[in-house]
């Protein structure tokens, strides 16, 4: 057995049957290996090792275990960081192969491309090292074998994340000896683990508190997302009148409709969330960090410890009491906790009637889900035109995936999603051109969903290589461009001193045309829901250019209110 043998075994009795890719040297000398069990093994050709990583990000998103990304090591660790930096601020499991491109016994010697660390080298362990949860570097093939394994139980392990197997590239494709001092064994029993049990008196701690406050809300975060437990948070929350709220990476995980969602919280979201934390007395906090970016960095009147009780709930002991101090941490998966709550008693008619009374009092004062129409110029449409139609459009069998900018603003708190955990979305780097892979990559491990990715002109240019992807590969996604032409977060922000962020108005339908599949452009707001119905109708990969107006803000829909002190409604 060869090294490149040994690893795609070990993937696959990890259960891992597909990789992202654009191969290059130890890569490339990889592929024979992979060639040999394609019966059982998909390697996703993408044309860029941004998108790849993206793909493979998304994957591991999506299905719970470790997305694949197979590339070169000076570009598995510059282009290819993309989506590592993604799995790593997201928890999202990912397993990253790479070489050190040393040409075969030349990285002493300053060869070109060359990751080993040596003097004149770049040092492809060190760089993945700042980014991954676990990463090993291989000079053997055995090490090489082993570094796989713990790569994929590091990934799979909570929380979860990026892990990296590096290997020396001379030692692909050598031979495995046959006596190791350290003995090689299967996979599967590296990988097994049990489940954490709560500690049912902590539980009891937060039944009795939930049943004790007048105003208590739930802040759903990436927990909530990963563990798939949005439906029985919703379940919880309605029986006893609990509002919700979430962070960015747990927006969508309930029906945003209900009576008791409030939407996301943070900055650039919705009022009626910010409003509803601050009135609590009670905040019940399930797998969110509460980073600064959600508590509007620190605001003193939102979040108050001291003054509310705070609990927080995280499979990592570290993250509960990190950004803020809390009155209670516990240590387990939320969806365990939400177990627990179901079967506590629900709390009386009267008290659970005042709470959603409430909810619905601050929800009407802040015009929860209301979309206004708004004056553009002639030939353009408003974000709010592009929200919408995609809030009458998507249905329980879709996913949308976000970019970053303005598009992504108005997504999340303009646009109350029915259908939980339909939404895919960059939350850790949130960096431009996410969306267009992301989709892509989507389709390919959920071929039986529908996807739409929607995504700003300036990010769309960034990746449009993954339409090229989607198309060889016969993938039905349609990609919706929020054209216009230009920088528009950063536009909106320099004002009248605006510099270095306009663009051409590009026709991206032929764009989508000469990449293998077809475009529609929108010029009116009365234009968009034919054009995603339509766009779907066709097969394919689809791009919608969407002619927006650039006066178009995201200051129109984002939460710059102070936050006055005290209660906001009593």
């Amino acid at each position: 057995m060869k090294t490149n043998e040994g690893v795609i075994a070990t993937f696959l009795e990890a259960g891992i049957t597909q990789g992202f890719s654009l191969p290059g040297l130890g890569i490339t000398w990889s592929l024979p290996a992979f060639h040999d069990r394609r019966d059982e093994f998909d390697l996703v050709l993408a044309r860029s090792e941004q998108s790849a990583s993206v793909m493979a990000q998304v994957a591991g998103k999506l299905t719970g275990k470790p997305g694949l990304l197979m590339a070169q090591g000076p570009f598995a660790t510059s282009t290819g960081a993309f989506g590592i930096l993604e799995a790593y601020f997201s928890s999202s499991p990912m397993v990253i192969m790479t070489d050190t491109s040393c040409y075969d016994g030349f990285g002493q010697q300053g060869v070109y491309q060359t990751m080993t660390g040596d003097y004149g080298a770049g040092d492809a362990f060190a760089v993945l090292k700042t980014m991954t949860k676990y990463a090993t570097y291989a000079t053997t093939p055995a090490e090489a074998i082993y570094g796989t394994q713990m790569a994929i139980k590091h990934a799979m392990t909570p929380r979860q994340g990026p892990a990296a197997m590096i290997m020396r590239t001379n030692i692909i494709k050598q031979e495995v000896a046959e006596e190791q001092r350290a003995k090689l064994y299967p996979t599967v029993g590296y990988l097994r683990h049990a489940p954490m049990v709560p500690d049912q008196a902590e539980l009891a701690k937060i039944s009795v508190a939930l049943a004790e406050a007048k105003n208590p809300v739930i802040i759903a975060g990436n927990g909530i997302y990963m563990s798939r437990s949005g439906n029985k948070l919703q379940e919880f929350a309605e029986r006893d009148g609990v509002a919700v709220t979430s962070s960015y990476h747990g927006k969508g995980t309930i029906d945003e409709t209900c009576d008791v969602a409030v939407g996301m919280m943070g900055n650039w979201a919705s009022a009626a969330a910010n409003r509803t934390v601050q009135g609590a007395d009670l905040i019940l906090v399930l797998g969110c960090s509460l980073g600064p970016e959600y508590t509007r960095f620190r605001d003193a009147n939102m979040m108050r410890p001291g003054d509310q009780k705070i609990i927080q709930v995280d499979i990592d002991p570290l993250q509960a009491g990190w950004v803020l101090p809390v009155d209670q941490a516990v240590t387990a998966d939320v969806s365990d906790v939400l177990d627990y709550l179901l079967t506590t008693d629900r709390a009386n008619d009267r008290l659970v009637a005042a709470r959603k009374e409430r909810i619905a009092a601050i929800k009407n004062e802040n015009e929860y889900g209301v979309l206004p129409q708004y004056e553009t110029r002639s030939g353009t449409l408003h974000y709010a035109d592009i929200m919408r139609s995609l809030g009458e459009f998507l249905s329980e069998d879709d996913l949308l995936t976000l970019d970053a900018g303005t598009n992504r603003i108005w997504a999340t708190s303009r646009l109350p999603l029915r259908h939980p955990h339909q939404l895919v979305a960059p939350g850790g780097i949130g960096g431009m051109g996410w969306s267009t892979p992301a989709a892509t990559g989507a389709k390919v491990v959920c071929p039986q969903k529908r996807v739409t990715g929607l995504i700003g002109d300036g990010g769309f240019v960034m990746t449009m290589d993954a339409i090229a992807t989607a198309a060889e590969r016969g993938l039905d996604v349609v990609y919706v461009v929020a054209n216009n032409a230009g920088l528009g977060m950063v536009r909106d922000n320099l004002g009248n001193q605006a510099i270095g962020v306009d663009f051409a108005d590009h026709d991206f339908t032929k764009v989508a045309e000469g990449l293998g599949g077809s475009g529609v452009t929108v010029t009116e707001a009365d234009q968009m829901g034919d054009a995603l119905r339509e766009a779907h109708s066709r097969g394919g990969p689809v791009v919608i250019d969407v002619k927006v107006d650039p006066t178009a803000s995201h200051r129109d829909c984002s939460d710059y209110a102070d936050l006055p002190e005290g209660d906001m409604i009593k």
